[in-house]
């Protein structure tokens, strides 16, 4: 089992967190199921690689939302930001930004 880290800013923001947290009940769950299934190994299906290291886990609920993540190392992932299919091209660059980010720190 894959362990979770939340990538956190130069100034202390999580952006997945910020993007999470205000969600409903239903769809935290619906998201929350989904990333469990992933540190399993078992979200092949609704994973796919965008580029520089970043991969998008498709939630298949809702307005289309995705997480962004990283993988460090075999055992951790970490969570960039989510956002759904209206704002996935500005997601991607941003996840990528942060991904670089955070490989340049650890």
């Amino acid at each position: 089992m894959k362990s979770i880290e939340l990538y956190q800013t130069e100034s202390g923001r999580i952006p997945f967190n910020e993007w999470y947290d205000p969600l409903d009940k239903k769809a935290r769950a619906k998201i929350r199921a989904y990333i469990d299934r992933l540190t399993l190994g078992a979200a092949q299906k609704n994973i796919k690689p965008v580029g520089g290291g970043v991969y998008e886990l498709k939630i298949d609920y809702g307005p289309g939302y995705r997480v962004y993540f990283g993988e460090h190392g075999k055992h951790v992932i970490v969570l960039l930001l989510g956002g759904d299919k209206s704002t996935q091209g500005r997601d991607i660059k941003k996840a990528i930004e942060y991904w670089e980010d955070y490989e340049t720190n650890h």
